[in-house]
């Protein structure tokens, strides 16, 4: 895919957008770009946000859920009570090989020792090829300034190199108090694990819940100084603003 958005339109959308409210974003969006706008989806606090809300704006925007095979029982059952609540069915993006078959043909799970290669292969490549299929022009994201480094230089509307397209984030400027607010007053379905000291949820191997004081994503690759699985990693800027 091509770059198919201005630089000049996607610079001046970021500007107009840049203190609206998530849902103004989503708004702006999907008149902009459904039915060619996608959302992808860990089903975390900030994705359950964005999942409620377009339930309410559009509930036709194509969502998906990169499922590596690793993923916690607790996170494939809210899935299920998602779709129950909003009639939403979130889309399955699968890797070619089933964990059996990828531990099989490595000599044992590469996580403990070559995590990036995991995630690689199990997250980035499966939604390089849903993208393909997909073909959107835009993707929506659940990330918030506040989380990472690599968050912290992200914009509400620019062009993402990695993937050849818009990405949307309606979240960016959001707290986590935000967050947790806007679930408890509308009731929005979560994971149970949050409330066991999971802040943020992955893979189950790669992933334990966090001690007092310690950041959101500690436990996210511990001992690692992994932090990110690479889908919202920025790699490079062009110059050109977006």
């Amino acid at each position: 895919m091509s770059i198919t958005v201005p630089a000049d339109e996607i610079a001046a959308a970021n500007e107009h957008l840049l203190t609206a409210s998530p849902e103004a974003v989503l708004h702006w969006a999907i008149d902009r770009f459904h039915p060619r706008l996608m959302m992808a989806t860990a089903f975390g606090a900030e994705g359950c946000c964005l999942i409620h809300m377009l339930a309410a704006i559009q509930p036709s925007v194509r969502i998906i859920n990169i499922d590596t095979g690793y993923q916690f029982v607790e996170t494939l059952e809210l899935r299920e009570r998602i779709k129950a609540r909003y009639g939403i069915e979130v889309e399955y993006v699968l890797p070619e090989q089933t964990v059996a078959e990828y531990e099989a043909e490595h000599g044992g799970p590469l996580y403990p020792h070559r995590p990036d290669q995991c995630c690689h292969d199990r997250k980035i490549l499966p939604l390089r090829r849903a993208m393909e299929r997909i073909q959107p022009l835009a993707w929506v994201s659940a990330i918030r300034k506040d989380q990472t480094t690599d968050r912290a230089q992200a914009d509400v509307v620019r062009w993402d190199p990695k993937f050849n397209l818009v990405k949307v984030n309606p979240l960016l400027n959001w707290t986590k108090k935000e967050i947790w607010s806007f679930l408890i007053k509308h009731d929005v379905p979560y994971n149970p694990l949050h409330d066991q000291g999971y802040p943020s949820i992955g893979c189950w191997p790669c992933t334990r819940a966090i001690g007092p004081g310690e950041d959101d994503r500690a436990g996210r690759w511990s001992g690692k100084v992994k932090k990110e699985c690479g889908l919202h990693v920025i790699e490079h800027r062009d110059g050109s603003g977006i």
